[in-house]
C-alpha cells in the first residue's frame, strides 16, 4: 500500500490584521463592560460606605468630647434645660476651626428624654430638622420633629444608629451613636448625592460612547494592523522567492524592533542558503569529477587488460596496479563522504574519556616516521608537559591525522610541520603549524566547508573533506578551533580542548 505525507487541509484561518483587529474591539467591549459593572453594581454601594465611614468617624470624635467632660453637659431642673455653656463654646470653637470638620452635616446632640439639646446645621434643606419661618421673617429649625424623635429613640434603644431616610428624590444618612454612660446621644447626617440618578445617566450615554469607541477604535486597529503586519507581508514574499529558487532576496530593515531582527535573521538565512546552494553545487561537480575520474582509468585498464595485454605480464600486473590505486582512492572518497556523513548528523557521538593529550600526540607523530625518512622531512613535536582533557580519543586521533595530512600536503621547502600542545588552566590548545604556501585572506572563511579548496590546491589530489571531518568532531566536542596564515609564512590550524571535569561539557 503506498504511503505518503498528505499536507493539512486549510480551513478558514484569519488574518493577523483581523486578529488584531478582533483582539482590539474585544478589549474595548470588555472595557465597556466592565464600566458598566461598575456603575452598575459598585458605584453606589461604594460611595455609601465611603460616607458612612466619615460620618462614624465625625460621630466619636463628637462622642469622645462628651466622654471627657468632667461635669455633664446639661441638666434638667424640674423640666427646665440648664446648659454647660463651658462644654458648648469648646464644641463650637471645634466646629468652627474644623478641628472636626461638619461642613455639609447636620449634628444633633439629644439627652435620655428624646429632647434635643443642640442642633447644629450646615445642611439646607434637613430631614431631620425642619426649616420654620417665611420669607422675609425669622427663620429657624424645629429640632424635635417626629422623624428625629424617632431616630433617637432607635438611638437610645440600641445603642448605635445608622439609617438612610429619603422623602421625595432626596435622601440622607444618618449615624447615631451614645455616650459612654448611656445619657447623651450624638446623630450626624449629610444629604447623599444624587448618586443614583448620576449612575443611570451614565449608563444611558455608555451604548453610543461604546458604539463611538468601537468605531474608532477599529479604525486605528486596521491602520494600526496594516502598518504591522507590512514587514511580514514582505518577509512571506521573500520566503516565496526563496522557495522559487530566488536566493539574491534581501529584505530591507526599515524598524529596529523585534520584526527588524527577524528580517536581519531572515538576509542572514537568506545569504546562507544562496552560501548553501552553490556550496551543494560545487560538491556536485567536485564529486561528479573525483568520481568520473577514477572510474574512466578503471574501466579503461581493465578493458585494455582484457583485450590487449592479457598475455603480457609486466603491462597486465602495470595497468592492475592501476586499477587497484584508483579503487583505493574511490574507497577513500566513499569512506570520507561516510565518515563526514555520520559525524554530522549524529549518529556517531564522542565516547568521552579523560586522557593525556601530549601522550595521544606523541603516539600519532611517531606513526609518521616512515613517511618523513622517506621524504626528508621533519616531524616537530612540541609536547613536554601533561595536558589532561576529556574527549574521544579515537575523534581526536582523527583530528590530528587531517590535520597533519593538510600540514604534510603544504609543507614549505624547509620540509618541518610542527605538531604543538600547549597546557592550559582547564585543557590546552594544540597547534598544526606548516612553512608552506600560506592561504590568501578570501579563502579563510571557507576553509572547513565541504570539498572547498583554497586556490592553490587545484589539481592537487584529496577528498577536500578531512577540515570538514575535523570541524565536525571538534563541534560536536564544543571545540573552539580556527587557523592563522598569511600568505608566503606558512599557516597554523588550531583547536582548544576543555578538561570537562571541571568545566560542563556544552
Amino acid at each position: 500500500m503506498k504511503q505518503g505525507i498528505s499536507k493539512p487541509r486549510r480551513g478558514f484561518v484569519l488574518s493577523i490584521r483581523w486578529q488584531l483587529m478582533l483582539f482590539i474591539g474585544a478589549m474595548t467591549l470588555l472595557t465597556l463592560a466592565l464600566v458598566w459593572g461598575v456603575i452598575t453594581y459598585a458605584l453606589v454601594p461604594q460611595y455609601n460606605r465611603t460616607i458612612r465611614a466619615k460620618l462614624e468617624s465625625k460621630t466619636t470624635a463628637i462622642v469622645a468630647m462628651i466622654d471627657q467632660s468632667e461635669v455633664p453637659i446639661s441638666n434638667r431642673d424640674f423640666g427646665i434645660l440648664v446648659l454647660n455653656n463651658d462644654f458648648w463654646e469648646g464644641v463650637n470653637d471645634t466646629f468652627q476651626s474644623k478641628t472636626i470638620n461638619v461642613d455639609g452635616c447636620c449634628v444633633d446632640f439629644s439627652d435620655s428624654t428624646l429632647r434635643c439639646l443642640k442642633a447644629y446645621e450646615s445642611m439646607y434643606p434637613c430631614m431631620l430638622h425642619e426649616s420654620t419661618g417665611a420669607f422675609g421673617g425669622n427663620f429657624g429649625y424645629n429640632v424635635n420633629t417626629s422623624l428625629v424623635i424617632q431616630m433617637r429613640q432607635k438611638l437610645f434603644e440600641t445603642g448605635s444608629l445608622y439609617e438612610v431616610v429619603r422623602s421625595g428624590s432626596s435622601q440622607q444618612m444618618l449615624v447615631g451613636q451614645l455616650s459612654a454612660d448611656g445619657k447623651y446621644g450624638v446623630i450626624v447626617s449629610t444629604s447623599l448625592a444624587q448618586i443614583s440618578t448620576a449612575a443611570e445617566v451614565l449608563r444611558s450615554i455608555l451604548g453610543p460612547l461604546a458604539l463611538l469607541l468601537l468605531f474608532f477604535d477599529l479604525l486605528f486597529a486596521m491602520l494600526f494592523s496594516r502598518w504591522f503586519t507590512r514587514p511580514i507581508e514582505r518577509l512571506s514574499a521573500g520566503a516565496q522567492e526563496i522557495a522559487s529558487g530566488n536566493y539574491d532576496v534581501q529584505i530591507s530593515v526599515v524598524h529596529r524592533d523585534e520584526i527588524g531582527r527577524l528580517a536581519e535573521d531572515f538576509n542572514h538565512m537568506a545569504a546562507e542558503v544562496k552560501r548553501s546552494a552553490q556550496l551543494e553545487k560545487d560538491i556536485l561537480a567536485n564529486v561528479s569529477h573525483d568520481l568520473r575520474t577514477p572510474l574512466t582509468l578503471i574501466k579503461g585498464y581493465a578493458e585494455t587488460v582484457r583485450d590487449l595485454t592479457g598475455t603480457d605480464d609486466a603491462k597486465r600486473t602495470e595497468q592492475c596496479n592501476i586499477i587497484v590505486d584508483e579503487t583505493d582512492r574511490l574507497s577513500t572518497l566513499v569512506n570520507s563522504v561516510m565518515e563526514l556523513s555520520k559525524v554530522q548528523n549524529g549518529s556517531e557521538k564522542p565516547n568521552l574519556v579523560d586522557f593525556d593529550m601530549s601522550e595521544l600526540c606523541f603516539e600519532v607523530a611517531g606513526r609518521y616516521d616512515a613517511l618523513c625518512d622517506q621524504n626528508h622531512w621533519t616531524l616537530q613535536l612540541e609536547a613536554d608537559h601533561a595536558a589532561p582533557v576529556s574527549a574521544d580519543p579515537a575523534m581526536m586521533e582523527r583530528v590530528l591525522h587531517n590535520l597533519l595530512g593538510n600540514a604534510f600536503h603544504h609543507i614549505g621547502e624547509d620540509g618541518v610541520v610542527v605538531l604543538r600542545v600547549l597546557p592550559q588552566e582547564t585543557g590546552c590548545r594544540v597547534e598544526v603549524e606548516d612553512h608552506g604556501p600560506g592561504i590568501p585572506p578570501e579563502d579563510l572563511p571557507h576553509l572547513f566547508d565541504r570539498y572547498y579548496r583554497a586556490r592553490q590546491d587545484a589539481g592537487k589530489t584529496g577528498t577536500g573533506l578531512g577540515l570538514s571531518i575535523t570541524k565536525a568532531i571538534l563541534q560536536q566536542h564544543g571545540f573552539a578551533f580556527g587557523v592563522n596564515s598569511a600568505v608566503g609564512q606558512g599557516s597554523t590550524f588550531w583547536f582548544t580542548m576543555q578538561d570537562t571535569r571541571t568545566q560542563p561539557h556544552p
